[in-house]
């Protein structure tokens, strides 16, 4: 059977280029829209299997189409953003309403630079086919409950609890991937601010995305969240996100553990690197101080590193597959015989409480 993509865009050079790229694979069946008003009556017509979604169109914008899509016939959605603050900060919101993953516009424009996306495009749509779509309403009383949240931090925003000699007793790790954001934008606000260890967040995600998805996080979380852009120390009460473009590794600089950045590794296929950062704190913490988070994504980016965490000792959470958005990452630990407990998202904060204390 075909997939069924409708691919939505206000652009008809951008309609004809995506429906090129995927009529060249063989397998998919293919539906237009032109814009927001389109898409939520193809979805119900031509019922696609996913959908490659625009977020700024006339008539009906894709964030607006997205939530009806949602609310109607729930569907994966990918969507094709563009590689700037204003587009990530879209994306994320299209992200809390359900949408799967996202396709970064190379230069903000993918018509003159198809050849660059092309291969990611058809990978995530691939994979979107089979990821978990949001059930109605679920999304919007996500989105819903985040905003009051954010709003009450920002009112009173605790400290958090440091240690003075800077050398964390304890570390958490995650790694993430597609559906990613949503997810975190589930576990993280849930732990306080006098949360003991500092957190570390391996996220598959271009350069331009993590340092307004790391802002965006901060105003939701009573910990605080930091893009990795430099060396820093780490502390408790500190969540920090490694930087797009970079890998990230944990190092010790004068008796204290260190986090920071380093050009992405050619060895390696998906960055920030998950399996570099395992690896490097295999090299540099005592393995029993340590709690390996493998959330939802593709593929098996630091599968190895964090059985191995688990073997000399770490303590490892695999999330479940009924709340993962594509069962890849978790399952391959999971595989690896590398998983202490598998947990739904929603209760792996609760777990990372009871454990570090």
């Amino acid at each position: 059977m075909p997939i069924k993509l409708l691919i939505v865009d206000d652009s008809a050079l951008m309609r004809r280029q995506i429906s090129q790229v995927f009529e060249a694979e063989g397998d998919f069946k293919i539906a237009l829209a032109r814009n927001g008003r389109e898409a939520v009556e193809q979805n119900q017509q031509f019922q696609p299997d996913v959908i490659t979604l625009d977020i700024n169109m006339p008539e009906l914008d894709g964030l607006s189409a997205l939530a009806r899509i949602m609310a109607e016939r729930p569907v994966p959605v990918v969507m094709v953003s563009s590689l700037t603050e204003k587009g990530a900060l879209a994306t994320f919101e299209a992200l809390a309403l359900g949408a799967v993953d996202y396709v970064a516009k190379p230069g903000g424009t993918i018509s003159l630079s198809i050849d660059l996306v092309k291969q990611a495009l058809v990978e995530q749509v691939r994979a979107a086919v089979s990821a978990r779509a949001r059930p109605p309403g679920r999304a919007r009383g996500l989105a819903a409950r985040l905003r009051a949240e954010r709003e009450a931090l920002r009112a009173a925003k605790p400290a958090p609890r440091k240690r003075s000699d800077g050398v964390a007793e304890g570390l958490v790790l995650i790694g993430v991937s597609t559906g990613g954001p949503g997810t975190l934008e589930t576990i993280l606000p849930q732990l306080p601010a006098d949360f003991p260890y500092p957190v570390i967040v391996a996220q598959h995600m271009p350069p331009a995305f993590t340092g307004p998805f790391a802002q965006r996080m901060n105003g939701m979380c009573a910990l605080n969240v930091v893009e990795v852009q430099r060396q820093m120390d780490l502390q408790a009460g500190t969540v920090y996100i490694a930087r797009g473009g970079a890998d990230v590794v944990v190092s010790a600089r004068a008796g204290k553990l260190v986090v920071l950045p380093r050009p992405e590794s050619r060895e390696l296929l998906w960055h920030p690197s998950v399996e570099l950062l395992g690896r490097s704190v295999l090299e540099h913490c005592s393995a029993e101080h340590v709690i390996a988070v493998m959330l939802t994504g593709m593929g098996y980016d630091g599968a190895d590193a964090f059985a191995e965490l688990k073997q000399q000792g770490a303590r490892t959470i695999a999330e479940a597959e009924e709340t993962a958005v594509v069962w890849g990452m978790p399952r391959e630990l999971i595989e690896r015989r590398g998983a202490t407990v598998v947990l739904p998202n929603y209760r792996i904060a609760e777990q990372l409480l009871g454990w570090s204390n």
